[in-house]
């Protein structure tokens, strides 16, 4: 959920708006955007995810954080703020890590659906992401079981590199070996 267009708010009153709430909020170029409070299923699938991309990245120079992270999307060339929680984001270029945020293009994100934000993470996200240089973006629907993946490709768009439903095991294209089994997320 945003803010009306006709209400956009700078940088520094977001994060005043920040101290005075425990709601998750996103910045994209003065929206603000409100992420639903996750769901039993919701956190179940994170946590499982995190365990298994924390277990997989250990001892590699990769690293995963789990929401609440923020994430400043930066790219050369591209303007604006866009300040986000992804549920899970994988970085490996360590040189963008803050005290309290990265600010870069994590290599993989992956957002888990909630009924109410569906659209903002199946549209506007994926095409955010694309535009950013996210290399992998994974929607994971836990109503529906399913987990959709794309990969950029030589041009910067993206390519879906999977969809599976309820079974079947996903390959990521950006970590080489990683391998999650649906059936052990839902």
């Amino acid at each position: 959920m945003s803010l009306p267009q006709d209400h956009l708010i700078k940088l520094e009153e977001f994060y005043k708006m920040r101290e005075e709430t425990d709601k998750l909020i996103e910045y994209i170029d003065g929206n603000v955007f409100m992420s639903p409070s996750p769901s039993t299923k919701h956190q179940r699938v994170s946590s499982r995810l995190h365990v298994k991309l924390f277990h997989f990245l250990e001892g590699k120079s990769c690293e995963v954080f789990p929401a609440p992270f923020d994430i400043e999307l930066h790219r050369e060339n591209m303007e604006g703020n866009k300040i986000i929680i992804p549920d899970l984001s994988v970085i490996c270029d360590k040189s963008g890590l803050t005290e309290n945020r990265y600010v870069g293009a994590p290599a993989l994100i992956m957002e888990i659906l909630s009924p109410s934000n569906q659209s903002h993470d199946l549209v506007f996200k994926l095409n955010l992401y694309m535009q950013y240089g996210v290399r992998e973006y994974w929607i994971i629907n836990p109503m529906l079981n399913t987990i959709q993946a794309y990969v950029l490709d030589s041009e910067g768009q993206y390519q879906q590199l999977d969809v599976l439903k309820e079974k079947g095991i996903l390959k990521s294209a950006v970590l080489e070996g990683l391998e999650v089994s649906l059936e052990e997320i839902f």
